[in-house]
């Protein structure tokens, strides 16, 4: 388990149906296998990754609400996949979070919101 920080990140959807297509066209570019499905809930993985995304309908039967200060980080090899991705989310029916540039002089960020509302970030850095 060493190198391991975070073994799985989970967001909430209402619509489990949308929501799987919306990641499985979104996170095809960073090479994202659907590998887990039930009526409940989606996993993702990338090979040769350790960490699992995931998309669940909430097992309280309470609706999904995107989670305030939380977010999910994708590191993208490049500026430019950051970009491909942010516009790839856009196009597919998310909204803008914060257009892709430089925050600070070594991190490249591009901030969406997925049809759920939950906040994602493409970013690369050069630390």
């Amino acid at each position: 388990m060493q190198g391991k920080i975070v073994g799985y990140v989970t967001v909430g959807t209402n619509d489990l149906d949308r929501a799987r297509k919306f990641y499985n066209e979104l996170l095809a570019e960073l090479g994202g296998v659907e590998m887990t499905l039930s009526e409940r809930f989606c996993f993702w993985n990338v090979a040769g990754g350790q960490t699992v995304f995931s998309v669940f309908i909430p097992y309280d039967e309470a609706e999904a609400t995107p989670g305030n200060g939380a977010m999910v980080g994708f590191p993208a090899e490049d500026e430019a996949q950051g970009r491909r991705l942010y516009e790839k989310a856009l196009a597919l029916g998310g909204t803008d979070e914060g257009a892709p540039g430089h925050r600070m002089e070594t991190f490249y960020a591009a901030y969406v919101r997925d049809l759920d509302g939950n906040k994602l970030v493409f970013y690369h850095t050069d630390m």
